[in-house]
């Protein structure tokens, strides 16, 4: 009998030890009750939520924190965002709220989009009622209407309530946060206002398939402007076509909209979307070409040819074989 005296003893001790373990971290830190911001960044783990939850004070133990959140599977419900924590929460609580879903969120815009695509983005994250969405979508669009190009695109965290000209005002910000002084000599520099800047800048946004080559599109359209040669740039075509359909065709070509850079000279009257800094970088400083032409491949880059030989020649090889 004495051989299984010990190990009870020990499964004994385990037990009333991990029952001790557990109620003392899942006691609040504090008795504080004043609630303090605390925000998940996009992509952390259990763990580091922990870790960021023990160092700010709010739970006694991050081991407990990822023992109960993965044990429950609570884990896989946390979402990205802003979250208002008392140290006088349990761990049970603070888990309970996380799960609940954050007061603010995180919206991420990539390079490129319209305003109308823009505005369905945060919609769609904000999670906005049908009938919500509608009077969102109307005064999101009616406040843009002379400011496409400069909604800056990035990563923002937005209250689910929040309007959409506090949205506007965020992004507008952000741009102008980005567009620093040099840019703005540099856009003068080349004869370019800002508004012209930006305007090339999304049409390059547009044209880029491979972010390496933006550089070496930006130069082509340089180089075309001072020749006096027509950008002919399908992207700002579509722009200027009411309820495109997705399916360019040579009658939209031959289409006369101030848009259609095959049909008039010059830039655009603005941008035709809302470009990164990179494409901004890139129509500011294009890299040094003789090129005049390019034509998508196969890979998402492109033929670039400084004669339209080379150009016709290109386009038979990558173009008219598919």
């Amino acid at each position: 009998m004495k051989r299984f005296i010990i190990p009870t003893l020990l499964i004994t001790f385990l037990i009333f030890g991990g029952i001790f373990w557990w109620n003392q971290n899942n006691k609040p830190v504090s008795t504080n009750e004043s609630l303090q911001s605390f925000i998940i960044p996009k992509g952390y783990s259990a763990s580091q939520i922990g870790n960021k939850l023990e160092d700010q004070n709010l739970i006694n133990s991050a081991l407990a924190f990822k023992f109960y959140a993965q044990v429950t599977s609570k884990s896989k419900k946390i979402q990205a965002g802003e979250y208002l924590l008392s140290p006088s929460f349990s761990l049970f609580k603070v888990v309970n709220q996380l799960t609940s879903g954050p007061v603010e969120e995180w919206v991420t815009i990539p390079e490129g989009l319209r305003r109308e695509e823009v505005v369905e983005k945060y919609i769609s994250v904000l999670k906005r009622n049908e009938a919500d969405a509608e009077v969102f979508r109307q005064d999101f669009l009616a406040i843009t209407v002379n400011k496409e190009g400069f909604l800056f695109p990035d990563t923002y965290l937005f209250p689910k309530d929040i309007t959409p000209k506090q949205i506007i005002t965020a992004m507008v910000n952000q741009f102008r946060t980005t567009f620093r002084d040099e840019w703005e000599i540099q856009a003068k520099t080349l004869g370019f206002t800002m508004h012209e800047i930006i305007t090339l800048a999304s049409i390059i946004e547009k044209e880029t398939g491979v972010a390496s080559e933006r550089p070496v599109i930006a130069s082509v359209f340089h180089n075309r402007l001072k020749k006096n040669m027509r950008l002919e740039s399908d992207p700002t075509v579509i722009y200027g076509i009411k309820d495109f359909n997705g399916n360019i065709t040579k009658k939209d070509l031959q289409r006369l909209t101030p848009y259609n850079t095959y049909m008039v000279s010059g830039l655009p009257p603005g941008p035709i979307a809302n470009p990164g800094a990179e494409s901004i970088k890139a129509a500011l400083f294009p890299a040094k070409t003789n090129y005049l032409y390019f034509v998508a491949k196969f890979n998402k880059t492109h033929q670039f040819s400084s004669t339209l030989t080379d150009h016709n020649r290109a386009v038979r090889k990558y173009q008219l074989k598919r």
